[in-house]
């Protein structure tokens, strides 16, 4: 029987860039915007706030650009501070490159695994899929969802009784499968 297992975010990871006034390393976007027009030409920004001082920095998402480039339903997400947006923004790859910044996503993610019904089961069949693209050791999932320590995991999978048609020691973000066997 297959199991399936979803990597959910529960809230906006931390973002890490260095912050001007105490040398904090992390921020907290909480979904706020700033759109500033000036004639034709559109500024858009993602306000984050520093976890220490709280001091404001801006991401931006748009730059001198011409209003009517713009989607009407984007600005109007923008102009509602749609914190669904503020989670798509930042996982758009490009808006982190343009900014300097990277995601930690340490306490912002949860595993959904329906319940403990597979743990006393000789064969474990799961499929894990990822509602967003959080980095995570597919050896902590395992770990995680079948109650066990990573090391009893790394022994698993060392003996041949942990398979999966990825890597399992390194990071993932997407979907993949695997099969438990005791």
């Amino acid at each position: 029987m297959l199991n399936n297992w979803v990597v959910m975010p529960t809230c906006l990871p931390l973002v890490l860039r260095r912050c001007h006034t105490c040398a904090s390393e992390s921020f907290r976007a909480n979904g706020k915007f700033r759109v500033n027009a000036n004639h034709k030409l559109l500024d858009a920004w993602l306000l984050a706030l520093c976890t220490a001082c709280g001091e404001t920095t801006k991401l931006t998402v748009l730059e001198r650009t011409h209003v009517r480039s713009v989607r009407p339903e984007l600005l109007d997400r923008m102009h509602d501070n749609d914190p669904g947006l503020a989670a798509e923004l930042l996982q758009d790859p490009v808006l982190r490159h343009r900014n300097r910044i990277a995601l930690d996503w340490g306490d912002a993610w949860r595993l959904d695994t329906d319940g403990s019904d597979h743990l006393d089961r000789e064969v474990i069949d799961v499929s894990v899929h990822f509602a967003a693209r959080i980095p995570v050791r597919p050896v902590r999932l395992i770990a995680e969802g079948c109650g066990l320590s990573r090391a009893e995991v790394g022994r698993l999978l060392a003996e041949g009784k942990l398979l999966s048609a990825i890597r399992l020691s390194g990071r993932t973000s997407g979907d993949f499968s695997f099969l438990l066997k005791r």
